[in-house]
């Protein structure tokens, strides 16, 4: 399931407050400034830091 794309330019991320970009292969909203992947489960931006995978 695909997320609203009118969601996705809307959303920032929660640590950094900068813009995310979305990487449709993997699910998920990256954040360069906080070197994190917020996940996107079933349509829904999962907006926790907790819940972020770091990047490398």
């Amino acid at each position: 399931m695909e997320p609203n794309p009118k969601t996705l330019e809307v959303l920032i991320c929660p640590q950094t407050r900068t813009r995310l970009e979305y990487d449709k292969e993997k699910q998920e909203l990256v954040s360069k400034a906080a070197k994190l992947a917020y996940p996107i489960r079933n349509g829904v931006p999962i907006m926790l830091v907790s819940e972020a995978r770091e990047l490398d």
